[in-house]
């Protein structure tokens, strides 16, 4: 099954699962076990009772067997991938979605090599294989002799797959050698490269154990196809140096690494001395102050006039503030009013203008025809 068949499979559970984990049975081929934590008893109990001896498919014989566990042990060094509910380390991310890994969203699905994704992430990947590492769940065939059947000093015609046995056991590669003149064979232990015709190692490049750096290698070992591998004969005179360039960088990144992981456990130790100190000395100092005012009754008395005082001043500071509010808005008002007032007064000022200029051009417009009258006295005449 791949990892989406197997969420597919117990997917009426899959929110009731906060983590799984894939294990593998030693010894038994294509055969794993699954560890899973359950949010509560009564979820665990209901899937055992749904899929305990239920077939996994119709076309398979296999069934499913559900057992309850009371503790698991380990040996060796696992990382937890999901981070402890009191550690102030970030969570880790699922690779898939980038999102945090937390076991609200629906539980978490740990692969046989320890990467851990969202059930809901790796029920979409198809394929047996890790998404990160692409580690196949088959288990690894063991390599042996095609001839003697034995599994160790083995070496591989890179030619035709050919798998035989080095010259200090049986002598079976060299013999195929001979046989085919496959003259190029790989060393299983060390992954080099022999070269029978030339009578060396032909390959330029090894992979440091220290740090995975590639270095460069010309060996040449006077034991031949048995390949030593801890000898330094033949090295050319860089590599020594890189090789410990390599060891010395590694043995700097790890205490580094150390180091810090120690001044941060030393910082939140500190940390929290002080926040401790604090809240004792500021419960001290309360215990103090009650203490103080409950065997002094003139201190008791000072403290009930202080109070009493206290609460005076903060009734007369909202009388201040709520008569300063009124201030304001009367004196909007004044504003208002005064605004208005000298509207009304330029408006009668120019009223009064119009109508003195009325009345002068009436006053003009009557001596003017008092003078064109003829008097009586100048007709008599």
């Amino acid at each position: 099954m791949t990892y989406a068949d197997f969420c597919q499979f117990c997917g009426s559970f899959i929110h009731h699962m906060l983590e799984m984990r894939i294990v593998r049975n030693d010894g038994m081929e294509d055969n794993y076990s699954v560890l899973i934590r359950f949010d509560d008893q009564s979820s665990a109990d209901n899937f055992y009772k749904h899929f305990n001896g239920r077939c996994f498919s119709s076309l398979e014989v296999e069934i499913c067997r559900v057992l309850f566990t009371v503790d698991v042990q380990f040996t060796g060094s696992i990382e937890h991938a999901q981070a402890s509910a009191v550690s102030n380390m970030e969570q880790p991310s699922c690779p898939v979605c980038l999102e945090r890994l937390d076991q609200d969203m629906g539980g978490i699905l740990t692969t046989i090599c320890n990467h851990s994704f969202h059930c809901s992430c790796i029920s979409k990947w198809t394929d047996s294989s890790c998404p990160v590492c692409r580690f196949c769940q088959q288990q690894p065939e063991k390599s042996s002799c095609f001839v003697c059947q034995t599994s160790e000093n083995l070496w591989m015609c890179v030619i035709c797959g050919y798998i035989g046995c080095g010259r200090y056991r049986e002598g079976h590669a060299i013999r195929h050698w001979k046989e085919t003149e496959h003259c190029y064979s790989l060393e299983l232990e060390t992954r080099r490269v022999w070269d029978y015709a030339g009578d060396n190692y032909v390959h330029r490049l090894i992979q440091s154990k220290t740090d995975g750096k590639l270095v460069a290698l010309n060996h040449r070992c006077a034991r031949a196809n048995d390949g030593c591998g801890t000898c330094e004969c033949g090295l050319e005179p860089g590599f020594g140096d890189a090789l410990l360039n390599s060891k010395v960088e590694a043995i700097v990144n790890e205490y580094n690494e150390l180091l810090t992981t120690q001044l941060e456990n030393q910082k939140m130790y500190f940390e929290s001395l002080l926040e401790n100190i604090e809240q004792e000395t500021e419960q001290g100092i309360s215990k103090a102050v009650e203490q103080a005012i409950s065997q002094n009754p003139k201190l008791l008395k000072l403290q009930a006039k202080l109070d009493k005082l206290v609460e005076e001043k903060k009734f007369l500071d909202d009388i201040n503030d709520n008569l300063l509010k009124n201030l304001e808005i009367w004196e909007g008002k004044i504003a208002e009013i005064e605004e208005r007032d000298k509207k009304a007064l330029n408006l009668k000022d120019k009223r009064i203008k119009d109508l003195q200029e009325e009345l002068s051009s009436l006053i003009t417009c009557l001596e003017i025809g008092n003078a064109a009258e003829p008097s009586p006295t100048s007709n008599h005449v």
